[in-house]
């Protein structure tokens, strides 16, 4: 069992925090690494890839959105519950090395996925640019954390509530056509991951993206996370999750995203309900 000892709500309950007493793991992850949890007999297994570690401590962050059945379950445990099984770390960590200046593009919880691989690459001596972005203000996570990692935080809000009135990748354009950036990491939904890959193909700039497909083992065995990558099949669990964002079929994979769409809907509708009903 792996016990919760912090939970927060980030936006107004549908983004949830939880730091988790996981020693064995905290000990050997790594940015950009990925578990996968289940929250007891009745959940699925979820990869989420983690937002911080502490090995003195012993514990590992997670933040998710609630969309389903099972992030519902996850947002109903509570500190001093515990989650059934967490298996990790998983998949090839961050490659951080120093090549001068960075831009990190961050969306949604996406932001917590990319706070460490931040920080790693202002460890190794890069000059790092973040900028991250939300719907709304009630929805923009760990921007203090996220300005603590970089050396400049650019916040974008689509409603323009707060920071920069519009998307990410305008504020990115601007940045790109300031001055000699190296490499780009994004990393949120695929549409502006993908959007982000095209604005940085016409610039030349290499940019990696981490993705987020359907998974179920987590150990390359199932092949249900397969995304085309370069005109190549890779499994995420194993082959990434991070994945040269100029060569990744978006397409391909927003369509296997949505494949189970309906039923989750109907999934989380019925655990609401009978939950609602006790």
């Amino acid at each position: 069992m792996f016990t919760i000892v912090k939970r927060e709500e980030m936006a107004a309950g549908t983004i949830i925090l939880n730091e988790i007493e996981a020693p064995l793991i905290a000990k050997k992850a790594r940015p950009g690494q990925f578990v996968i949890l289940k929250a007891n007999e009745e959940g699925e297994r979820i990869p989420l890839t983690m937002a911080d570690t502490d090995p003195a401590r012993g514990t590992i962050t997670i933040v998710y959105m609630v969309v389903g059945k099972s992030t519902a379950l996850f947002r109903d445990l509570k500190v001093g519950d515990a989650y059934q099984d967490v298996i990790g770390p998983l998949g090839k960590p961050t490659h951080l090395e120093r090549v001068g200046k960075v831009v990190c593009v961050g969306g949604g919880t996406g932001v917590a996925v990319l706070h460490p691989i931040t920080r790693g690459l202002k460890e190794v001596g890069n000059e790092v640019t973040c900028i991250i972005g939300a719907r709304n203000h009630g929805l923009l996570i760990l921007e203090e954390q996220m300005k603590a990692a970089s050396h400049d935080l650019r916040v974008c809000t689509d409603d323009g509530s707060y920071g920069h009135h519009g998307f990410v990748t305008e504020v990115l354009k601007e940045v790109l056509q300031a001055g000699e950036v190296k490499l780009v990491v994004a990393i949120g939904p695929v549409p502006m991951m993908k959007a982000v890959s095209a604005i940085t193909r016409e610039f030349g700039v290499a940019t990696m993206v981490s993705l987020n497909p359907i998974m179920v083992d987590g150990t390359g065995m199932c092949g249900g996370c397969r995304v085309t990558v370069g005109g190549e099949t890779k499994f995420a669990c194993v082959d990434g999750p991070e994945f040269d964002g100029h060569q990744v079929d978006y397409d391909e994979l927003i369509l296997r995203l949505r494949a189970y769409q309906e039923e989750e809907q109907k999934s989380h509708q019925h655990y609401c309900n009978v939950r609602d009903a006790a």
